[in-house]
């Protein structure tokens, strides 16, 4: 029988590109665990994938995850199965282009063919006190590394 985990995640940059941070809340069995990182130069929608690959690389052992993230971006691309058609094209999107941010998207599918993931879309910025504290942990992270006026 698989454990069941439930993570939140988030991503945030200050200017697309510009300084990112990303912030990951794992929930199990009444605990809570919290990670946060920074890259310098990075994008929202990296920063966004990076929180869950980082999360569901915590996880010791195969389990059952519930990930909530407000990204469209990540949360579309498994339940409409984009992957099919990026592996299909040799990494290539509809318009011939190399996949963008190949190297999370990779690491997310080997993460999510280790797991039983269920991938959840939560509104942004709303009621959701996971959501938004996973967006606090994120901007924490610019806010730490960034010199105001920098």
């Amino acid at each position: 029988m698989l454990t069941t985990v439930e993570i939140y995640t988030d991503g945030a940059c200050s200017g697309n590109p510009g300084p990112g941070g990303w912030g990951a809340i794992l929930l199990y069995e009444g605990r809570e665990k919290e990670l946060s990182g920074y890259e310098a130069a990075t994008t929202n929608q990296r920063m966004e994938l990076t929180a869950a690959c980082q999360a569901l690389g915590t996880l010791k052992r195969p389990c059952r995850v519930r990930l909530y993230s407000d990204s469209a971006y990540l949360i579309n691309a498994f339940r409409q199965n984009w992957f099919a058609g990026w592996l299909r094209n040799g990494w290539l999107n509809s318009k011939k282009k190399p996949v963008e941010n190949s190297d999370l998207w990779r690491d997310l599918l080997a993460q999510a063919q280790r797991h039983e993931v269920e991938w959840l879309k939560v509104k942004g910025h709303a009621d959701n006190a996971f959501n938004n504290r996973c967006d606090a942990l994120a901007r924490d992270e610019i806010r730490r590394h960034v010199r105001p006026g920098s």
